[in-house]
């Protein structure tokens, strides 16, 4: 019983905390002996970019989006902006009509953004595809900074930053989530810094179009599945935290949960799928990357802490172990307590963050089992669901 503990609380620290310490330690390590990585923001010769948004019932926001990507710091005739807006019923593609300088194409059939993605690539003839969604807005300086690493030859995509903006009274999905993506961001520096980025978020990424592999039309989440498809064929994803996505936090718990449900669930699949990138005969230092960062946190990682937490209490019931595992039990309990507790306080408009974080890392676990069973129930639609944000 005791190896058995030893090992759950070794995996779900490494999975959440290990892996960033090391990941650490082994780049201040790097930059010692070779340096910091850099590349000259100063490009010469700027390549071709499509600006490329899926964008479905997004009426309230595309109005702020088209202002947005007309003011975004790139010379326009390298420049062009493209929307779909397959499946959408309401005045998104008619807003969008009215602007001659963007490219629509709309077709009143709702097969998925992966699906609306693909249909529209092979009109695209830029060097570089920069996905965005609808309703984040990027930095003037965005394209500019996303195209840099590209001086790389053996860039293949882009990974930019995403921003959540937290208010001063945010309750537990806007303190979480701001949290949550600040140590993302960290992480992804590191694993970039290490070799590649494992993924890319929908927010703000890009690839070089002819790297373009088309994937599955029932891909649940495309953005990541995109870049990793590109990452198998031996290229980096780079990550420039110099361009960035703004967007609020998620309405409620609720559209929070339901959002990391669906990606917990495409999470699974893409691990399914992504065969080479698991493949330590392929690529070594990715699959370490891959598996520390996301397999992990994707699978086991969730379903061994509702184990430690059983197995623990089993060894303090017996009486048959050292004093400290008590203590460890103790700990355990007090963190739930703590996440509990930010429920209440967040159903009573309560706004303590101390509370709210353990109470989203808890329900971010939660949405990983639940995405599991989703998936394998086949719950899981291909088609991209708008969360409420605030």
């Amino acid at each position: 019983m005791t190896i058995v503990f030893w090992i759950l609380l070794i995996v779900i620290f490494y999975s959440f905390f290990g892996y960033g310490i090391l990941l650490y330690l082994i780049v201040r390590l790097k930059r010692l002996l070779r340096g910091k990585k850099t590349i000259d923001a100063a490009v010469s010769g700027l390549p071709s970019v499509t600006l490329l948004i899926a964008a479905y019932n997004e009426e309230d926001y595309i109005e702020e989006k088209i202002q947005n990507c007309l003011e975004l710091e790139y010379p326009s005739e390298l420049l062009s902006l493209l929307f779909v807006t397959d499946g959408s019923t309401d005045s998104t593609p008619d807003k969008i009509s009215r602007h001659p300088e963007i490219t629509l194409f709309h077709t009143p059939e709702r097969s998925g953004k992966m699906a609306a993605i693909k249909r529209v690539m092979p009109f695209i003839k830029s060097e570089i595809v920069v996905f965005t969604d609808a309703n984040t807005f990027l930095n003037k300086e965005a394209i500019r900074k996303l195209v840099a690493p590209y001086q790389n030859p053996k860039v293949g995509a882009v990974a930019g930053e995403k921003r959540i903006l937290v208010e001063a009274s945010a309750d537990a999905s806007s303190a979480g989530e701001g949290f949550y993506w600040k140590y993302e961001s960290a992480l992804k520096q590191w694993d970039y810094e290490l070799y590649s980025n494992v993924g890319a978020a929908g927010e703000l990424f890009s690839i070089r179009r002819t790297l373009y592999q088309p994937v599955e039309s029932d891909t649940i989440i495309d953005d990541h599945m995109i870049a990793m498809r590109i990452a198998e064929k031996g290229f980096i994803i780079a990550y420039e935290p110099g361009a960035y996505a703004l967007e609020t936090a998620s309405a409620n718990t609720k559209e929070e949960l339901k959002r990391k449900i669906r990606i917990a669930a495409g999470g699974l699949q893409s691990i399914l799928r992504l065969k080479k990138a698991a493949n330590p005969f392929n690529n070594p230092v990715l699959t370490f990357q891959y598996i520390s960062h996301r397999v992990l946190r994707w699978t086991v990682t969730p379903f061994f802490m509702i184990l430690l937490l059983l197995v623990n209490g089993y060894m303090v019931y017996t009486q048959q172990y050292p004093d400290y595992y008590t203590y460890f039990l103790y700990a355990q309990v007090l963190f739930y307590a703590l996440a509990f507790s930010g429920l209440l306080f967040e159903r009573s408009n309560i706004k303590i963050k101390a509370f709210f974080i353990p109470y989203y890392f808890v329900l971010m676990n939660y949405a990983v089992m639940a995405g599991i069973f989703r998936y394998f129930r086949k719950k899981q639609s291909a088609a991209w669901e708008k969360s409420k944000r605030k």
